[in-house]
């Protein structure tokens, strides 16, 4: 049976077992009765192709893949965001990012200044997760979790920051979205420089492994929100070196296409960007090898995924994300689907995977139900499922995902909305006011729009879409005055 992204058949309803071993369900609590410990692993820009777990043949993952082999794949996770801030502000809240408002990436510029000659000023938004929303990291606090943050936090500034979230510590977490360095000295206020040269995912999972030890007493929540892969693309020389190598031996060939007017990459081989990757995967294995040297694995749940696709038609072209169209800044698959792993020993299967669409939403009320909180401290509606069952093998009900980017991305996209209903998926472009309709379980590059064959499903969905629009609030880009059509 091919287990690679290719071979998985998108599924609504059920998971597929690969590995039948006899086990017991559970709760996943600890013997001693205390609720399971967290370690939540966030990469940037990572896309769903990118891990050997998921089908690469390039970058090297080997302890990515032991988390797989663990626990299980989804095949169709999500982001709830093309571009990173409003994604992390969902994962925090378990709401969609129109409902904080965080709707872009912090420190894009505002309609009021905006200078680009497009046809519509993008949507206003948010430029901190306010206060109000309540955490994931603020209810596991009070549940008596210790809590720790290392890396991107891109979130807000001083007021708005990790420890104003419900985090008891803060390493590296800033406004900023990016880096001067991935080696130091990083220039980071939040965290102190190391050696010269120093890597700086290196450095945040020594970071967790020293709060994991300190705390392995009690229950923890560990967030290890990586800088890594995101630009500026740096890695060490030797690792640069080693996949130059890779690409030489294997006689990889450039190869490229257009997604509207924008360049894309079809091949995975950039060498600096493999190196990121497998420091990356190194920072992983720390933290697991300290799970597992302190005992606590069995105890532990361990979430990786990343906050959204890949990059691949802009700012460095580092990945491909093929058998998906386009990717990071876009709402094609390549933009939204993310590679995640969850090793959660005595409920989720070791070495499973699941064709049920999830999206970053589901975080939130997931730890809720592992961490045994029956309600949590706050009436604002949460947007996301909690994804236990699915762990358990069970099925959950089938449900619409939905997505809003009422910006221009600095990846080429334009504002656009989407809805994923069982194996229909549509995109709706603002410009133009045009959609595109796909049928994922045949199609899952996004290649043959049916919008024509298929209007009755195509004005239904775009009628949820709108519909659910107006529910959640969502800013609307509106026309520019300023455009030029020549």
């Amino acid at each position: 049976m091919d287990t690679s992204l290719l071979g998985l058949k998108m599924r609504h309803r059920s998971c597929t077992w690969l590995l039948f071993l006899p086990f017991v369900m559970h709760a996943g609590a600890a013997v001693d009765g205390r609720p399971p410990n967290v370690v939540v692993f966030l990469a940037d820009d990572l896309g769903a192709t990118d891990l050997g777990c998921f089908g690469s043949k390039f970058y090297e993952t080997p302890h990515l893949d032991r988390l797989a082999a663990g626990g299980m794949r989804f095949s169709a996770a999500y982001s709830a965001c093309p571009v990173c801030s409003p994604t992390r502000a969902s994962m925090m809240t378990g709401r969609y990012p129109q409902r904080s408002d965080v709707t872009n990436f912090i420190g894009a510029k505002q309609p009021d200044k905006w200078d680009r000659n497009t046809r519509l000023l993008p949507a206003p938004y948010a430029t901190r997760l306010p206060l109000d929303e309540r955490t994931i990291a603020e209810e596991l606090h009070d549940a008596g979790y210790a809590t720790f943050f290392a890396g991107k936090w891109h979130l807000g500034e001083k007021g708005f920051l990790p420890t104003d979230q419900g985090f008891d510590v803060n390493k590296g977490g800033t406004r900023a979205g990016s880096l001067k360095s991935h080696l130091s000295p990083f220039g980071n206020p939040q965290l102190s420089d190391g050696p010269p040269g120093e890597e700086l995912s290196l450095r945040l999972a020594d970071e967790a492994c020293q709060f994991i030890t300190a705390h392995a007493d009690r229950p923890f929540l560990t967030c290890v929100s990586l800088f890594d892969v995101h630009v500026p693309l740096q890695a060490p020389p030797r690792l640069v070196e080693k996949y130059k190598a890779k690409v030489t031996n294997l006689n990889i060939k450039e190869s490229w296409g257009s997604e509207r007017n924008s360049k894309v990459r079809l091949v995975q081989s950039h060498p600096i960007y493999a190196g990121m990757i497998e420091t990356m995967d190194t920072a992983v294995g720390r933290v697991l090898d300290k799970l597992d040297e302190l005992q606590l694995a069995d105890d532990t749940i361990v979430i990786f995924t990343s906050d959204n696709g890949g990059l691949s038609t802009a700012e460095g072209w580092s990945t491909s994300n093929l058998p998906l169209r386009g990717g990071k800044g876009w709402l094609y698959e390549g933009g939204i689907r993310t590679p995640t792993i969850i090793r959660w020993p005595g409920v989720a299967q070791p070495g499973s995977a699941c064709a049920t669409p999830i999206i970053s939403n589901d975080f939130f009320p997931t730890l809720l139900e592992a961490a045994g909180k029956k309600k949590r401290q706050s009436t604002s509606p949460l947007d996301g499922e909690s994804i236990v069952p699915l762990l358990r093998g069970k099925a959950i009900e089938p449900r619409r995902l939905y997505w809003d980017y009422p910006h221009y991305g600095n990846q080429g996209g334009s504002p656009a909305s989407a809805i994923r209903d069982g194996h229909w998926k549509l995109i709706e472009w603002r410009e133009d006011d045009t959609a595109e309709l796909y049928d994922l379980q045949s199609d899952t590059g996004e290649q043959h729009d049916l919008s024509a064959q298929q209007p009755d499903v195509a004005k239904r969905l775009r009628d949820s879409l709108a519909n659910w629009r107006q529910e959640i609030g969502a800013k609307t880009p509106t026309p520019n005055p300023r455009y030029s059509p020549n």
